[in-house]
């Protein structure tokens, strides 16, 4: 394989994450007041994303092996500009849900062809390429506000900014790595095997997956709820860009030398607790160390988990065990937005953040109890010393 430009690919997860999933929870106050809609109603838009998601990663593992995983990570950046695009021009709630499932669906493409890219590339590339996330978040929060509230129904205007970043990250990521051979029949048996006795760590990750998108999917919507400025509410979505940017060299050495389910315990127990302080009856220094504290921690998580995977699963069965992995992160993906913007109608926009921190803690606690699953460091590979 050639040499791989991290940052570059990292692009990826800056246009299938952050521009793709998280920036849109942005636009979503001026979607409600514009399409008078309701949490739950705005939630639905993130869980047809999370259902485009679960199709995509269904998809992936069989497109890595008979296109490559540079094909794949191609078609998938562009699926996901094409449908940023459509959500721009689209009228009515059926064609923007349909085009966020299309977002959804080149975003899983991207996420697991440049996750498996990055994993054979090292432990370092993988944390970089999740950090990616964190340029696009920026990107948003610099890009989206400038639309909004200018007049009613200017959101569009804004969806239309996305697409044009992505189709931008899109080029400059095209040559960011040559992996195109197909991968051959992917392992499938010897990558079941190897994952049955990681079920505790893939039930903590669809935990993670129902509960850490409401923070990001309703954090400005609380935030506004609460009297927060728009202007404000842009700062924290950058500070929340810069944690995850700067995430990798925090948990560099975590990565390589820590046991997979302590330090997946630890993130997040961190995650529980900055959702605990974005609570809007404590004061704004506990929602400015809430944000970065999650941006720092939320990406470390599928990083941590990929990273698991390539010290535990044979190469050719890895880009399965990442579709697997994938798929029980996206039901949790899909079915949390909806759950907790349905439970904030009933009570109060603060729930969402609630939700968050219990489905991240007992995700933490399962994380704590498998110990015995993964006795390897997560960027192990079969050649170096294994500590736990």
């Amino acid at each position: 394989m050639s040499a791989v430009s991290p940052w570059r690919l990292a692009l990826g997860t800056a246009s299938a994450l952050g521009f793709a999933r998280f920036a849109p929870g942005l636009l979503l106050p001026d979607m409600r007041q514009d399409l008078g809609w309701s949490l739950a109603r705005g939630g639905v838009l993130t869980t047809a994303n999370g259902v485009g998601y679960l199709a995509g990663a269904a998809l992936t593992a069989a497109c890595v092996r008979r296109l490559g995983p540079t094909a794949t990570f191609r078609a998938g950046m562009l699926l996901t500009t094409l449908a940023l695009a459509a959500t721009a021009v689209g009228e009515g709630a059926p064609a923007l849900d349909a085009a966020r499932a299309g977002a959804g669906l080149g975003g899983a493409l991207v996420f697991i062809a440049g996750g498996l890219i990055a994993a054979r590339a090292g432990a370092t590339a993988v944390t970089v390429y999740f950090a990616g996330t964190g340029a696009g978040i920026v990107l948003g929060a610099l890009t989206v506000p400038p639309f909004l509230g200018q007049h009613p129904g200017s959101w569009p205007v804004a969806w239309a900014g996305l697409a044009l970043c992505s189709g931008l990250a899109t080029a400059l990521s095209w040559t960011a790595a040559r992996t195109d051979a197909p991968t051959g029949g992917g392992g499938g048996g010897g990558g079941r095997a190897r994952l049955r006795p990681l079920w505790r760590t893939a039930a903590a990750y669809a935990l993670f997956g129902a509960g850490y998108i409401a923070y990001p999917t309703f954090l400005s919507t609380t935030l506004a709820a609460a009297g927060t400025p728009s202007w404000q509410v842009a700062l924290l979505w950058t500070l929340l860009g810069a944690g995850v940017l700067a995430a990798p060299r925090l948990w560099r050495r975590p990565v390589l030398r820590w046991p997979a389910h302590r330090l997946l315990a630890v993130l997040l127990a961190l995650l529980t607790a900055s959702a605990l302080l974005a609570l809007p009856w404590l004061p704004t220094p506990a929602t400015v160390a809430s944000v970065l504290l999650h941006g720092l921690c939320f990406m470390a998580v599928p990083a941590t988990v990929t990273a698991l995977i390539r010290s535990s699963v044979p190469a050719d069965g890895q880009a399965s065990a990442l579709g697997a992995f994938t798929v029980l992160f996206s039901v949790g993906q899909t079915l949390g937005p909806w759950a907790a913007g349905a439970l904030a109608d009933l009570t109060r926009p603060s729930a969402t953040l609630l939700w968050t921190a219990a489905l991240c803690a007992a995700a933490a606690l399962l994380s704590a109890a498998g110990r015995h699953e993964a006795g390897r460091r997560c960027g192990a590979t079969d050649g170096e010393d294994v500590r736990t």
